[in-house]
């Protein structure tokens, strides 16, 4: 899909792709190595639109929404949900019984954080801030999404200036781990 345009344009067209690479596992042979590989893929795009969401739309919601803090911490707290479960399917071998469940348990928060986010937080988020800054958020989330780590870090900092600071070093040292194994190529 085509990337572009303001933040929520760019998060929506995110949330489409990762829909579509849950129903390409869960359409794949159980068990195969087509099966974790696509789960690795699925575990790259979603670590890398967490952590961009993080350091660029939940200040932004803070910041323009009067009950910001509470809707930006409880996004949080499903991204932290997201890593542990993405941690558990990143150590689990494709053929093992647990690997089918951690993934139906992922669809399902993942499936809830999205319909929270298009369904309650971008129609707020679109009213309260203005075009140019919703714009200008999109190049931000996109520019975050190319340095950002590709593997969960479930104990990483959620908000700036913290995560900001960190994200990028542990994105180089996890793209070089890719490189090396071969991880994220099609």
């Amino acid at each position: 899909m085509g990337h572009g345009g303001d933040v929520i344009e760019e998060l929506t067209t995110d949330h489409r792709e990762v829909t579509e690479l849950f129903q390409q596992i869960e359409s794949s042979t159980p068990g195969s190595d087509e099966r974790k590989r696509l789960a690795d893929h699925l575990t790259i795009e979603l670590v890398r639109h967490s952590v961009a969401e993080e350091q660029h739309l939940y200040p932004a919601v803070r910041k323009h929404l009067p009950e910001g803090n509470a809707l930006a911490d409880k996004e949080i707290a499903d991204h932290g949900r997201v890593e542990e479960l993405l941690k558990n399917l990143e150590k689990t071998d494709a053929e093992h019984p647990d690997f089918n469940h951690l993934v139906v348990k992922l669809r399902t928060e993942v499936t809830e954080h999205v319909r929270d986010e298009e369904g309650r937080l971008f129609p707020q988020l679109k009213d309260a801030c203005p075009q140019q800054e919703l714009d200008a958020l999109g190049e931000k989330i996109r520019s975050a999404k190319k340095s950002a780590p590709t593997r969960p870090h479930p104990k990483s900092p959620t908000t700036p200036p913290a995560n900001k600071l960190l994200a990028p070093g542990a994105g180089l040292v996890d793209r070089a781990r890719d490189f090396v194994t071969g991880r994220g190529k099609k």
